[in-house]
């Protein structure tokens, strides 16, 4: 088993992966406000001017720069630092981007300039006047808005001060943006995240909704950006010790008997990882009250402690080595045994799994095996330990240390294995093999929900991240 990469989660803009930066939400007062001084200019001509202040990470670099995202007709651009203050760069940055695009407006953003120089107290003056000559000279039949975005009131008020002389070109004096609704940033953390780290939700890496609502309501996190730099903080409490927590891996095997039910039960996993228990499927599945008042925080880190697998064997690939479970000497043919060889639980188990050549397993409802499976199926699912003995009997035929009815202990708890498996050489050297031998009817998603709960209470009780209930 392989350590995961370390996982990114950036606070911001210029971290952003650029095709991320397009789903960023805008801000409607501002798309409003540039709307406006498109048809001011395209009516009166001339050049506008706002100044925007905002918290460092309240999102306003985001939101300006992503302006041409909302709004096609609009070519975003930064402004050179040394165009700052030179009156002739400044003109022949906005001529020639103008030349350069189609577009029917040009917004300029200044990002914070005033951070970056020793001296900054003659700027507002210097650059407003700039601006000011551009809105009565040649430059003026060409739409252009002028966006300076700053983290000091004072500052601000010094740029709205400037535009004394020349109000026309101010289009706003007092803009504020301090970001995203406080109750939406868990859905910006979680998405930010999943987009940078291959679509993984973040509670693989032990971080819920529940936490990052409580994080966001800190002392001092006062901005999105501040939230995601906090939960990264989080995350990387966690990081060092989570690929190799347990030398202990719970496969929780699923008997199926068609294709529906296969469906079920891969709808809980992904498939590709091994069957690996996929968190988001199963908490959807959870009722409102459930969400509410299970100790999610403990099941997950049972999740990831124990590398839980929900895993889906078909039970044609079974049968033929089931017959007569209480004769322990029935032979096992060598046939029947290659098949089971073959199927997804012994390559786990067997540490021979190998995502780049999966195969989603199918099974032909129609077919004579299938339906013989299926008879004798639902005969023995009330024999639940002498399938799982069966099973130890049969992975040790093909190598594979395994023994039934084997118990765990830790000073927290116990818990039984139907079937325990040991695999030298393997990060995760044994495996808790817990059979889910339920019958064809109760291969619902409802029964699939339960089982997979009580698993994870089970274990992390065994882990003591639960008490006994």
């Amino acid at each position: 088993m392989t350590s995961p990469t370390t996982p990114s989660l950036p606070s911001r803009y210029e971290d952003l992966d650029v095709a991320f930066r397009g789903r960023l939400r805008p801000i409607p007062e501002l798309l409003d406000l540039v709307i406006q001084a498109q048809k001011s200019m395209a009516i009166s001509g001339g050049v506008r001017f706002i100044p925007i202040l905002g918290d460092s990470g309240s999102g306003k670099t985001s939101a300006a720069l992503e302006l041409g995202t909302h709004l096609p007709d609009a070519k975003v651009v930064e402004l050179p630092r040394d165009a700052v203050s030179d009156r002739t760069l400044l003109r022949d940055f906005v001529e020639r981007n103008h030349k350069q695009s189609t577009h029917e407006l040009l917004v300029v953003v200044i990002d914070q300039y005033e951070e970056k120089v020793p001296d900054a107290k003659d700027i507002p003056a210097q650059f407003v006047e700039a601006v000011a000559l551009m809105d009565r000279g040649d430059l003026r039949k060409l739409p252009t808005l002028f966006v300076w975005l700053t983290t000091g009131a004072a500052f601000r008020d010094e740029l709205v001060a400037a535009t004394r002389r020349n109000r026309r070109v101010l289009l706003k004096s007092d803009l504020e943006i301090h970001g995203p609704e406080l109750t939406d940033w868990p859905g910006i953390v979680e998405e930010t995240f999943s987009f940078h780290n291959s679509n993984r939700p973040l509670a693989d890496f032990d971080v819920l909704p529940g936490d990052i609502v409580e994080i966001s309501q800190d002392d001092g996190i006062d901005t999105l950006g501040d939230a995601l730099e906090a939960v990264g903080d989080r995350i990387g409490i966690n990081l060092p010790s989570l690929p190799n927590l347990s030398k202990y891996l719970v496969v929780m095997l699923w008997p199926v008997t068609d294709g529906q039910r296969i469906t079920r039960i891969q709808g809980f996993t992904d498939p590709r990882e091994g069957y690996k228990l996929d968190w988001s499927s199963w908490y959807r599945q959870l009722a409102p009250d459930d969400q509410a008042s299970l100790p999610l925080h403990a099941y997950n880190r049972a999740r990831l402690y124990f590398d839980v697998r929900l895993v889906p064997i078909a039970a044609a690939d079974i049968h033929k080595l089931c017959r007569n479970l209480d004769n322990e000497k029935e032979k096992l043919h060598k046939s029947y045994l290659e098949r089971f060889q073959k199927t997804h639980f012994y390559s786990i188990l067997a540490g021979t799994w190998d995502p780049a050549t999966y195969a989603p397993l199918r099974e032909r409802d129609n077919s004579q095996r299938a339906h013989d499976a299926h008879t004798w199926y639902e005969q023995v699912t009330t024999s639940p330990t002498k399938i799982g003995r069966r099973l130890a009997r049969v992975l040790r035929t093909l190598g594979i240390q395994a023994k039934h009815e084997q118990d765990i202990k830790t000073r927290h708890s116990t818990v039984r294995a139907d079937i325990l498996v040991e695999r030298p050489g393997n990060v995760r050297d044994k495996v808790i093999v817990e059979l889910k031998a339920y019958s064809t009817d109760n291969t619902m998603p409802s029964s699939i929900r339960d089982a997979v709960r009580v698993t994870l209470k089970r274990h992390a009780q065994l882990a003591g991240f639960l008490g006994r209930q």
